[in-house]
């Protein structure tokens, strides 16, 4: 399972660019790849195929009337089934004893 965080937007489209944003979370949201949004990007969990074609699926949705996209995109594998979008902050939390601001 793969978890990939990524922020996408236009280059070309001034200094408001919600517009843009809204528009690959609407294709991210009619997925079926679980995501959690946040203020910096989105993180996307699951089979790797899939999610992957989220992310292909996103910049498609930009290309048809941007001219100049850019995107950041960082990616952890691990070999499992089991979610981690949540465990990996539970685990810190335990760690730390105490529960972090969300």
């Amino acid at each position: 399972m793969v978890m990939v965080e990524f922020s996408m937007f236009p280059l070309d489209k001034g200094e408001s660019l919600s517009p843009y944003v809204a528009r690959i979370l609407d294709v991210i949201d009619r997925s079926d790849v679980t995501y959690r949004l946040n203020p910096m990007g989105t993180v996307l969990e699951g089979d790797y195929d899939q999610v992957m074609a989220v992310v292909r699926a996103c910049f498609k949705e930009l290309e048809k009337d941007c001219s100049r996209i850019s995107m950041t995109l960082k990616m952890d594998y691990r070999k499992t089934e089991q979610s981690r979008l949540d465990k990996k902050v539970e685990k810190l939390e335990s760690i730390l004893h105490k529960e972090l601001k969300k």
